[in-house]
């Protein structure tokens, strides 16, 4: 039994762009069906989803024989938490609302296995190494761990190079429906300077020699980020995709002026 390489990282590394879904549903039965859909990742959110540990667990497993990449997202950048979620075989994590390089360094550092960091050791008891069935695994873990921070306020841009450049930070995440209410936006995502300020905030990350994402069900955006130069962009949300292929199908029932294909949702957060 061999340590799972984490096929995203390398993809980041390498400058290859992926396509990722929202997964919110927090059920593993959904999970599993979108993991066979054709996408390079997928984000279990456990920020505004009704996801805990056991759950996020059940959609791991589920997605594990599958191509698509599980990352997660927990509520808060809590080292306990995270430890717990390493544990259950995450082996990428986006953190909500960093603001400062300190509290990247301090994510880092949570992922991480002493002495290069402070993530507790109870292997015997994880998921993640296969309850030490995987030879070495405290030792070789490390290198397969990808940390993503959220920049989603204008505290956060200010602070954006340093944070970027905080050693072990593998990609920078934009959250636009944040970031605008930050900026005086609130649900105006769209907004110029709020499109602006991502526009320029993905040139820094990659100057940084970094990976910037962010999610955009408007294939439009979603196509523009990409061009200029996002490496992880999510390009729709579960729930708003069943939402809006079952508002369509009841209309095209009840109302024969109404569109009788599936929406693609409409999610812009």
């Amino acid at each position: 039994m061999d340590l799972p390489h984490n096929h995203f990282k390398q993809a980041l590394l390498a400058g290859r762009p992926q396509i990722g879904l929202w997964v919110g549903l927090a059920d593993a039965y959904a999970a599993e069906l979108l993991a066979g859909s054709g996408f390079d990742w997928l984000l279990i959110d456990g920020e505004h989803a009704p996801n805990d540990v056991r759950s996020v667990l059940a959609q791991l497993q589920a997605i594990a024989p599958y191509p698509s990449h599980p990352a997660v997202r927990p509520p808060i950048g809590d080292v306990a938490l995270i430890k717990q979620l390493l544990d259950v075989g995450a082996q990428t994590l986006l953190i909500p609302m960093v603001e400062t390089a300190e509290q990247a360094a301090r994510m880092v550092v949570a992922t991480r296995y002493p002495p290069a960091g402070i993530r507790g050791v109870g292997s015997v008891l994880a998921r993640s190494s296969r309850w030490n069935q995987i030879p070495d695994y405290v030792h070789r873990a490390d290198a397969e761990m990808c940390l993503l921070v959220q920049v989603e306020s204008a505290a956060a841009l200010r602070n954006l190079d340093a944070i970027a450049r905080v050693d072990g930070v593998d990609g920078v995440f934009f959250g636009p429906a944040d970031l605008s209410a930050s900026m005086g936006h609130l649900g105006n995502p769209g907004h110029p300077d709020v499109q602006r300020a991502i526009l320029s905030g993905i040139a820094q990350v990659r100057a940084a020699g970094k990976a910037p994402g962010i999610l955009a069900s408007d294939p439009k955006l979603a196509r523009q980020y990409l061009q200029a130069g996002a490496l992880f962009v999510a390009v729709g949300v579960d729930t708003s995709l069943l939402a809006g292929a079952a508002r369509t199908l009841a209309a095209s029932f009840k109302d024969p002026a109404a569109p009788r294909r599936p929406a693609a949702g409409d999610a812009t957060y």
